[in-house]
């Protein structure tokens, strides 16, 4: 304890700026007056805001999003882009911009060659048909001739739709046979082959119509009557392929080549079949 009656050391002595400024405080920090009822009433608001922010259960409505500035001017000028470019067929004349610049040098050329590829496709003939007058040689063989089978070969093609031009029985001599068979001459059975051939008469016909090599071929079947399929006329009527019934070309070419050898100038009869508009759409 200190007497009060001592005095006091000046270097422990409170300045008297400091008690002036605790007084008009309200003595010791208790509020009083306007200006700690204001400062109250701050810190009470203060703190309310910061309660409402510190909430954890209270949600807040998202903020809409809006367009920035530069993706708005971006879009319109894309969309002023794609006006002018479908709208202007020549974009220079348009846009006043020189013939010479390489922008609207590649968009002449790229319309240019749009324009020549449509030309191109409207001037190119549309695909037609294959033409109905095509022309094959069928040979019925001597085992064919001797087995009755003319009239059921020349129904598979009566009713598959070609037309008879030419048709002989005939005996043909070994130097003719030789020249219709002349690719096969080195065959080690080319002359059992003329032999067989010589046997008996042969039924030489010239069929016409669209595809009628190849088709005359399918309805043949294959060279060996065993590999052919069931509905082929080796296929029905044949075993061995020694024994294979018919002849028929295998290309257009060799086709004209053996009608001609088969049949004079004049032997072939040019008509009109009474169902040819009832077997095809297009002549």
């Amino acid at each position: 304890m200190t007497d009060p009656d001592e005095p006091i050391n000046p270097a422990f002595r409170v300045p008297e700026k400091v008690l002036a400024a605790k007084s008009g405080d309200g003595g010791g920090g208790q509020g009083s007056g306007p200006d700690s009822s204001a400062a109250s009433s701050r810190n009470s608001s203060s703190k309310t805001t910061h309660g409402a922010r510190e909430t954890p259960h209270q949600s807040r409505p998202a903020p809409a999003r809006k367009l920035t500035p530069p993706i708005f001017i971006c879009l319109c000028a894309l969309i002023v882009g794609l006006i002018l470019f479908f709208q202007t067929p020549d974009i220079s004349q348009e846009i006043d911009l020189p013939k010479d610049t390489p922008f609207v040098k590649s968009f002449q050329s790229s319309s240019s060659i749009s324009s020549t590829s449509s030309t191109q496709k409207e001037l190119l003939p549309e695909p037609t048909a294959k033409m109905s007058t095509e022309q094959t040689f069928i040979a019925i063989k001597p085992d064919g001739v001797q087995r009755g089978l003319i009239g059921p070969i020349v129904s598979r093609f009566e009713n598959r739709g070609y037309k008879l031009v030419a048709i002989k029985l005939m005996s043909p001599s070994k130097e003719h046979l030789e020249a219709h068979y002349a690719d096969l001459k080195e065959k080690p059975f080319f002359p059992g082959l003329i032999q067989y051939m010589l046997s008996g008469p042969i039924c030489a016909m010239v069929w016409e119509g669209r595809d009628a090599v190849k088709t005359g071929r399918t309805l043949l079947g294959a060279t060996n009557p065993l590999a052919s399929a069931p509905g082929t006329i080796r296929g029905d009527f044949a075993i061995d392929v020694g024994r294979n019934v018919c002849h028929g070309s295998d290309s257009v070419e060799n086709a004209k080549k053996e009608i001609a050898l088969w049949f004079k100038e004049g032997d072939l009869v040019s008509y009109k079949a009474s169902q040819f508009d009832w077997i095809y759409e297009k002549a």
